[in-house]
């Protein structure tokens, strides 16, 4: 179903095009965690989305990062310096925005390059600091 790149391939991707992908990758994982917790439409809906916005991911970002390789750490740089051709939302700073692209570009660079079991690992320490409770 997905093409997988070679790490060197996926990391050639601009870090807008890698963000694109780790939207949908992290937004799909949150939408499968609230399942998992049960309840009605709605309720799975506003869990989601209280997770997946720029202040959200921005924070998940700040829990994971101690533990990202310097590999990793550079694409979340290039992430937070790319420059998006619209302004931030109003819901968020500046700096959370560009956290939020560089967190997008991390998740989309690991999945694209078929790093399932490290995406698991960060995706494991993100529920770990939010609490699954915000469901």
């Amino acid at each position: 179903m997905r093409e997988k790149y070679p790490p060197s391939a996926a990391a050639n991707l601009s870090a807008l095009q890698l963000a694109f992908i780790g939207d949908a990758v992290y937004n799909l994982f949150m939408r499968l965690s609230a399942l998992s917790n049960g309840g009605c439409v709605k309720k799975l809906h506003l869990g989601t989305t209280r997770r997946v916005n720029a202040v959200a991911q921005a924070q998940a970002l700040s829990a994971i990062e101690p533990y990202l390789s310097q590999e990793e750490q550079a694409i979340v740089k290039r992430g937070r310096n790319a420059h998006a051709r619209h302004a931030a939302p109003k819901s968020a700073t500046l700096a959370q925005y560009c956290a939020s692209t560089g967190f997008e570009a991390l998740i989309g660079y690991l999945y694209l390059s078929g790093q399932d079991r490290r995406l698991d690992e960060l995706f494991g320490l993100i529920d770990q600091n939010q609490g699954k409770d915000q469901l």
